[in-house]
This record gives structure tokens, C-alpha cells and sequence, in this order.
């Protein structure tokens, strides 16, 4: 049947994060530091809302564009947290994830050809998401002695007359890179210059930990060229829940609801109820989750460079992405032999980029109790290839 498959489809490669995550689920005793997914329960009161919306029979389609009184929130929140002010009546769409609002956004504005820049590291969806809207991913192979960080120039070099847009990621997933406003000042002007549209994946704002957040939009002269995608499966702990946001002009969200109406028609009803409960009153669940993820940050980065990873202090997400160099071994062998020998499951570098190999994502969206037991295997696993004895390292309280 394969010579009924599109060329498009055909061509893509599975997901490398999945492949690990299916490996680790067919294990016994497996500890796993691979899927982005928060291991908080979404907070009761947004259950408790999603409830209450069924009890009262909110069963049906809503308007293509999400619930008014969402869009509103929505509209609110982005206003409150970052100064944006978009209108919610035709500047603010609710998608079914994050994930959708960037294949939304893609289909919105790619035509065939066209190129859209990609800035490596980067989440495994960007590229195939292009190729799929019939456009030529173009990709940007940011530099480790640069902790990873996009330097206007690197644009610079990669736009050619077919350059249509480029995708940003802040923080970045796999890296936990952060940018700053004074670091995004720069690339806007190279964007402006070059009269390009941006995507800004800002799914991960809210786990910024150590320095205020700026979104893209807010930038000057970004906001009327800018999708801001981003939605409630990291922040408020939603991921099955599946829904996400976009906001931009107008002109590009009512196109993007085109598509939406004729694809999914609106995203799920008692989801957008909990969405609505979780941007009123989550802010305190939100926080005491920052605060976790922070603690775990610090404790995950000191144990790995104790064991002789190297790896940076992520300033964002809830991801460390250490080096592995120093183990002989490729991202994908040691993967696999961690996986295999101590039941730790980490995504392979390789995977968000050739200029991720020689690294490994490690989540940690997972218990200081897991994680400690997670370290400990590692130094074990670690110690065999450099020839060290591994050292304890408690988790802090």
C-alpha cells in the first residue's frame, strides 16, 4: 500500500522522542527522563470546572474560535503578564494544543517553497510541520560556546529571496535556552529588515526562573508580524487536556480559523471550561509548580556536572541538555546503553538537530525522589566510561 502514501507523508521520520518513550514503556522499573510532560495532576479546581460545565450541559460545538469568555481570558492574561493587547474577538484563537496552532499557523502562510527558518536545537515538530505545509525547512545550527543562543548574524546567513518566516522557541525545548529582551532586541531588527513573519513558540513563558519573561510580540514593530503560539499543557499541568492559543493580526488568525473550522471545528468544550477556571484562579498553582521545577533544576544541573556531564543552568522549560562528549559515545548509544543497563530513559540530542549530538535531553518534570535515583543510576552508568567511582548526591529538601 506504500504507493498510495504522499511523498510528504512517506518522508517523514518517527518521532526520536516516542521511540525512546515506547522502548522505556515495554521496560520494568524504568525511570524516565524523556517525554515533556509535567508530572503534576492538573489542580482539582480545574477538574472541578470541567465538571461542572458537563453537569450543566455544556456539551456542544463552541464557536470555531473557542469560547468568547476564553478568548477574553485569554486576551486578559497576555495583557496582565506581558503588556499585549490583543482583541479577542478576531485576534485570539483556541486550537486543540500548541501543536495545532503551529500547523494552523504553518498552513496559513506557507506556500510551496517557501522557506521557513528553523533555529536548531529545536522540538522535533518544527520540521516535519513545514514540510507538510508544503514549505522548505531551513535550519540554524546555534553553537554550544553560545549556550545555544541565536545570534542575529546566524539569520542573517540563512535568508535567501524564498525566506517567508522563521520559528522561534523561548525557552527553548530541548535546551532550556533563554533569551532576554536585550538578546531579542537584535534579531527583531534583522526580521523587520528582512520583512519576515514569526512564529513564537512560547509554550514554556511561564517557567522562567531566574529572570523576567519578554514575549517576542512585545518587542517593538513585532507584535504585527508575529503568530504567538502557546497553551496550558506546561504551565497549568494540562497536557491531556489538549488545548492551546494563538494571537496575531487578524488578517492571519481569521485565516487560520478557516482551516480550523473545516478540520477540527473547535477545540474540546469542557477543556476550554478548565482553560477558563485555570486563567482566573490557577495562579497560585502555577507558582508553587515554578518553585518545584526550579528546585529540581538546581538539583539535576549540581548532580550532573558532579558526575562529569557538563551541562549549563537552563534558564527556562524543564529541560537540561549536558554534554556527553566526554563518555566517547554518541547521543543515541548512550540512550540506548543507559536505558538498557539502568532503566533511565533520556532522549538523545541528535534528534532536535545535528548540532544536537554529543548531548542528552534530560526532563526534569518528575519527583526530586525520582530524580535522585535517576542520578544515581547515571553516575553508576557514567563512572564505567570515564573509569570513576560514583559519589552520592542527596536531593535537597
Amino acid at each position: 500500500m506504500n504507493q498510495y502514501l504522499s511523498k510528504q507523508v512517506a518522508d517523514l521520520k518517527p518521532s526520536g522522542i516516542r521511540k525512546f518513550f515506547d522502548l522505556a514503556a515495554q521496560m520494568d522499573d524504568v525511570i524516565s527522563l524523556g517525554v515533556g510532560e509535567p508530572d503534576f495532576v492538573t489542580p482539582w479546581t480545574f477538574i472541578e470546572q470541567s465538571f461542572h460545565a458537563l453537569e450543566q450541559g455544556y456539551t456542544s460545538y463552541t464557536e470555531n474560535a473557542g469560547m468568547i469568555e476564553l478568548r477574553e481570558q485569554i486576551s486578559g492574561y497576555l495583557q496582565n503578564n506581558y503588556a499585549l493587547d490583543y482583541q479577542p474577538d478576531n485576534q485570539v484563537i483556541v486550537t486543540v494544543g500548541a501543536s495545532q496552532a503551529i500547523d494552523l499557523a504553518l498552513r496559513t502562510i506557507v506556500n510551496p517553497g517557501d522557506e521557513v527558518i528553523v533555529v536548531e536545537p529545536s522540538f522535533v515538530a518544527y520540521v516535519p510541520a513545514i514540510s507538510l505545509a508544503g514549505g522548505t525547512p531551513v535550519t540554524i545550527q546555534t553553537k554550544a560556546e553560545d549556550a545555544f543562543k541565536l545570534k542575529p548574524e546566524q539569520i542573517e546567513e540563512a535568508i535567501t529571496p524564498k525566506t517567508k518566516a522563521i520559528m522561534l522557541c523561548n525557552p527553548n525545548n530541548p535546551t532550556g535556552t533563554f533569551l532576554t529582551k536585550e538578546e531579542l532586541e537584535p534579531l527583531a531588527e534583522v526580521i523587520e529588515k528582512h520583512d519576515l513573519i514569526v512564529l513564537s513558540d512560547e509554550i514554556y513563558a511561564e517557567l522562567t526562573y531566574d529572570e523576567n519573561y519578554t514575549s517576542f510580540p512585545s518587542i517593538a514593530r513585532m507584535k504585527e508580524r508575529t503568530i504567538l503560539i502557546s497553551g496550558f499543557s506546561k504551565a497549568f499541568a494540562m497536557t491531556g487536556w489538549r488545548l492551546g492559543y494563538a494571537t496575531g493580526p487578524a488578517e492571519l488568525i481569521s485565516a487560520m480559523v478557516k482551516i480550523h473550522q473545516y478540520t477540527m471545528m473547535c477545540a474540546p468544550t469542557m477543556a476550554q471550561h478548565a482553560a477558563l477556571e485555570a486563567l482566573k484562579n490557577g495562579r497560585q498553582s502555577l507558582q508553587d509548580m515554578v518553585d518545584s521545577y526550579k528546585q529540581r533544576r538546581n538539583f539535576i544541573v549540581s548532580s550532573l556536572n558532579e558526575i562529569g556531564l557538563e551541562c549549563p543552568n537552563p534558564g527556562g522549560a524543564f529541560y537540561a541538555f549536558p554534554s556527553i562528549q566526554a563518555t566517547g559515545l554518541t547521543s543515541a548509544e548512550f540512550a540506548e546503553e543507559l536505558l538498557q543497563e539502568e532503566q533511565v530513559a533520556v532522549v538523545p540530542g541528535d534528534v532536535f538537530g545535528a548540532n544536537g549530538e554529543g548531548y542528552i535531553r534530560c526532563s526534569y518534570a518528575t519527583s526530586l525522589k525520582q530524580l535522585d535515583e535517576a542520578m544515581e543510576r547515571m553516575k553508576r552508568f557514567v563512572a564505567k566510561r570515564l573509569e570513576k567511582t560514583p559519589v552520592h548526591v542527596e536531593a535537597s529538601n
